[in-house]
């Protein structure tokens, strides 16, 4: 698979993701447009604020430093199995910490959660893992910063997906020599992966289990890092 068939399914996993968010999350994202169609400031507007807020980290990443992190990082198996330990640290740290719990998810607090979404450009870093752990251990309400953090990433999952589509412009074909079928296929198997990631992340957060996912990153992270070691 050349560079431009590799950017290709990039965009149908980056658009079969958002899809899988907005089906798990429909009736929040029917909560706030219904309240942004009221045309006054309420809780959804505000709610909205605090995702715009929390992109603007990882747009100035995204648009500036990317590139740059991929170059010095790469995508090596031993830098994505230290960042998966990484991932299961914060998990596991959020999970014994105890801060007092805020009912609302503050302005401040949105910006530092997109602080850590801009972090998970570094390859193996959990985005959902990253932003969570965050935000628990800021004292935010479990329930609503589970949806917040996926909802969060939509905006930056649709700008990374449009980058990558320009860059493709600049070929002959959107696809390359990828058949429709094989699109479809791994569209529908991000579809619902996705799916079923948000569903049990949420599920896990808002029953203070989080320490399963830092378990899972453990163990993976390891297996990944015994693997570059033998190569």
């Amino acid at each position: 698979m050349n560079a431009e068939e590799n950017l290709s399914f990039t965009i149908i996993v980056h658009v079969a993701t958002v899809c899988s968010t907005l089906v798990i999350l429909w009736k929040e994202i029917d909560w706030i447009f219904r309240g942004l169609f009221k045309f006054e400031m309420n809780e959804e507007t505000r709610y909205v604020g605090n995702i715009l807020v929390s992109m603007i980290p990882v747009a100035i990443v995204g648009l500036f430093f990317k590139d740059y992190v991929e170059e010095i990082f790469g995508s090596g198996l031993f830098i994505v199995g230290c960042m998966l330990l990484l991932t299961a640290a914060l998990l596991t740290f959020s999970y014994y910490y105890k801060p007092r719990q805020k009912e609302k998810i503050s302005v401040k607090d949105a910006f530092v959660i997109g602080i850590a979404q801009a972090c998970a450009v570094m390859p193996g870093l959990s985005r959902s893992g990253s932003t969570i752990a965050t935000g628990l251990l800021l004292g935010d309400n479990k329930a609503k910063l589970a949806q917040f953090s996926f909802l969060m990433v939509i905006p930056p999952i649709l700008g990374e997906a449009l980058l990558d589509g320009l860059k493709l412009m600049k070929g002959q074909s959107l696809a390359g020599d990828i058949p429709a079928f094989s699109l479809f296929v791994g569209f529908m198997a991000a579809f619902i992966s996705g799916c079923l990631a948000c569903k049990w992340m949420i599920n896990i957060v808002k029953k203070g289990k989080l320490v399963y996912f830092a378990i899972y990153c453990a163990i993976v992270g390891l297996a990944v890092l015994a693997f570059s070691l033998m190569e």
